[in-house]
């Protein structure tokens, strides 16, 4: 899977069915949602995207649309191991109404999500298989139920001259990472689409280049991570052998 979500809805009830009947995002109203959100923050117009693709942004961007009813931001700050400690001003802007956090990176199988109500934090769960359950906060929803229950576990395909070991938890967290964004939010973005899903490439974003004005300089944490990158050794290459199996490709 290549799935990767950092993603904040607000919402006047249930956000798949009022996702469902947005039009196109009304810019004027979308700007003042952001300067609410990035208090203090450089906010400049950016090219735009739209909810099928946009959902993870490049690192200093955002992708956001506001219509009556319901909101949503898309930006890599909102990946956090802790869903509870969402800055104090997004968890504000929720009074009255309620907020779906949505987040996973497939390069850890990490997925973390979290419901809220009238500013009262009711679900939050973040786990990965190298960190175990990160935190698990309220009781599980129910499209939770069938993976706790054990009746989705992982299918993993081993590294070639490894022992298979069982994996480190009872299921995948980018198989869960999807039933949650359909059921919390009406639509996938790497599992099967279903009938009823929200086809997420029509719904329209407004691009934003986002800065808080204390954070390090964007290049020059771009060039250390540059200069990282550059120390590390040449990559890995498998392939898929007959049987199913990983095979190193040296060529």
């Amino acid at each position: 899977m290549g799935a990767k979500t950092g993603l904040l809805v607000y919402a006047d009830g249930e956000a798949p069915g009022l996702l469902k009947r947005v039009g196109a995002p009304d810019r004027e109203r979308t700007a003042a949602m952001m300067r609410r959100l990035y208090p203090g923050w450089a906010i400049d117009a950016a090219a735009p995207s739209n909810l099928g693709r946009g959902v993870h942004p490049p690192n200093g961007h955002a992708h956001a649309g506001s219509w009556p009813g319901v909101e949503l931001v898309c930006d890599q700050r909102f990946m956090i191991d802790f869903p509870s400690r969402l800055p104090d001003e997004l968890v504000a802007a929720s009074a009255g109404r309620r907020m779906v956090l949505h987040a996973m990176h497939s390069v850890v199988d990490w997925l973390a999500f979290g419901v809220w109500e009238d500013g009262h934090l009711v679900r939050a769960l973040s786990l990965s298989p190298d960190s175990g359950i990160i935190e698990d906060i309220g009781e599980p929803l129910p499209f939770e139920t069938p993976y706790w229950a054990g009746e989705r576990p992982a299918d993993i395909v081993p590294w070639p001259d490894e022992e298979e070991e069982p994996y480190p938890l009872p299921f995948h967290p980018l198989d869960m990472g999807e039933d949650a964004l359909r059921a919390l939010c009406g639509f996938v973005v790497e599992g099967c689409p279903e009938p009823g899903d929200l086809a997420a490439e029509t719904v329209a974003l407004h691009g934003y280049l986002v800065r808080d004005p204390n954070a390090p300089d964007p290049a020059e944490r771009d060039a250390a991570l540059k200069a990282a990158m550059a120390a590390m050794a040449p990559p890995r290459v498998h392939r898929l052998g007959p049987d199913g199996t990983l095979i190193r490709d040296d060529s």
